[in-house]
């Protein structure tokens, strides 16, 4: 224990560090890389509705039935494996681009130039007669969207140090919140002045805020030299089980290096405690990914208009959901994220009851209100602290490959029973589908009650070590 303790900072020195006042913890804001994460976590959120909510809003208006608009649910898997490809984009340069750009900064930018293209051809695209074509270019924007998000985190994790990652968390999600708000409310209110296809179009353009953010920052600068050593540490053991005749040249040891090393450096530095965080990251978000895809559906179905979803769902909720994500990144930085990380979980559960009591009131403006606020603020206070606590399980050397395992795994069960969801509204209706959501959550309140005591334990044992 002493020996993997010492070996690196680890992920719970650096999840508990807090700043010296409320004042200081505000004006972390105001940092430039911090503020610019408002327009990069804008150009993350606004593709992730237009393959997901808005999307089965435009299916169910053209009368596609809730089982099919269910599968679709299916593309939001790109996201979940998007840990397949990220060593790549850890490790290979695009001609010109990255020696112009930076590596961080040329993969963001091929990545958003790949959501564009898609949602125009989206645009130019009939679903009723054309579905299939239509679900593919659905799933190329999740797949340049991943990538996009793969290169972003890296460069949020690099760019500042740990004490800024509070700021920085909050700042994505509260930009990110944005672009779910245009994809949402805006992308409605085009649709139902003009049409669904106009509105892709206009989000396509709004791209361009996060191509021109990603033109004006700088590349974050990076000492990995302490980390090229612990890999070929590494690349030597692995080495020594290899039989002779599979000798590994160099690019072999290179591909060892960018797939197989982050993961061993991963379970290196936490031994078995690996298994229950991996577990844990599996069954955060399940509640309230379960239930996303059937918003915009659930709220047709029982009466409301597009406009009112849009004023109310996107506009007031986007609201609760910058206040949620602001008040997760002050008390993580203040706190502790693996503390927040508790209320979070239980917030998320409780806001997923409210979905089913509205079930049963109906179209009742008021209750929306209420719901939408406890939903919003949960996801966002929720979210910044899962943010905090993911960023510090990272190791330098594997930044882009070992997020993109954790946020891949904290969406890939939610999104493989999420495709169910359809036929379960369907079949029981929607009371006893947010029922069953909220029962999804309930293992990620106990989970983070563990990872919460074993925290605490590893910061005991530290304690010791540094006194004796």
């Amino acid at each position: 224990m002493p020996d993997r303790l010492a070996h690196e900072e680890s992920w719970e020195q650096k999840a508990s560090a807090s700043t010296n006042s409320w004042l200081a913890s505000i004006k972390e804001y105001l940092h430039p890389r911090v503020f610019a994460m408002l327009f990069l976590g804008f150009s993350a959120g606004l593709p992730f509705l237009l393959v997901f909510s808005t999307m089965s809003a435009w299916l169910r208006d053209i009368g596609i039935s809730l089982t099919t608009i269910g599968f679709f649910g299916w593309i939001g898997i790109t996201y979940s494996i998007k840990v397949v490809w990220a060593p790549f984009v850890d490790r290979l340069n695009i001609p010109w681009l990255t020696n112009t750009l930076g590596k961080r900064r040329s993969w963001m930018l091929i990545g958003q130039i790949g959501v564009a293209t898609g949602l125009i051809a989206m645009a130019l695209v009939n679903p009723v007669d054309h579905l299939a074509i239509f679900a593919f270019f659905a799933f190329f924007i999740a797949f340049a969207s991943a990538t996009q998000d793969v290169a972003l985190d890296a460069y949020r994790i690099e760019a500042v140090d740990i004490r800024y990652q509070g700021p920085m968390a909050s700042n994505y999600q509260t930009g990110y919140r944005i672009g779910v708000l245009m994809a949402g409310a805006g992308a409605l209110y085009i649709a139902d002045a003009i049409n669904f296809q106009i509105a892709y179009i206009v989000m396509a353009a709004m791209m361009g805020v996060g191509v021109a953010t990603v033109l004006i920052i700088t590349e974050p600068e990076t000492d990995s030299t302490a980390a090229l050593d612990r890999e070929k540490d590494l690349v030597a053991a692995i080495s020594e089980f290899v039989p002779d005749k599979y000798h590994l040249g160099e690019f072999r040891k290179w591909l060892l290096g960018a797939i197989v090393c982050p993961f061993l450096d991963f379970f290196r530095r936490l031994g078995w405690w690996s298994l229950v965080i991996l577990a844990f990251i599996a069954v955060y978000r399940i509640g309230d990914i379960v239930m996303g895809i059937m918003a915009n559906p659930f709220y047709l179905d029982i009466g409301f208009t597009k406009s009112e979803i849009a004023t109310i769902s996107k506009l007031f909720g986007f609201v609760m959901t910058v206040t949620g994500a602001v008040a997760g990144g002050l008390m993580s930085a203040r706190y502790s994220a693996v503390r927040m990380l508790v209320i979070g979980a239980i917030l998320v559960v409780s806001s997923n009851l409210l979905f089913a009591q509205l079930a049963v009131i109906g179209s009742e403006r008021y209750f929306l209100i209420v719901t939408i606020s406890a939903d919003n603020f949960s996801a966002g206070f929720a979210g910044s602290v899962f943010i905090v606590f993911l960023s510090s399980l990272t190791s330098t050397k594997y930044t882009a490959t070992q997020y993109a395992l954790f946020s891949s795994l904290m969406t890939l069960p939610g999104k493989i029973i999420s495709g169910y969801s359809g036929a379960l509204a369907e079949n029981y209706g929607f009371q006893m589908f947010f029922y069953y959501a909220a029962v999804m959550g309930l293992p990620a309140v106990v989970l983070s009650l563990v990872v919460m005591w074993w925290s605490s334990k590893v910061l005991d044992a530290r304690k010791k070590i540094q006194k004796s």
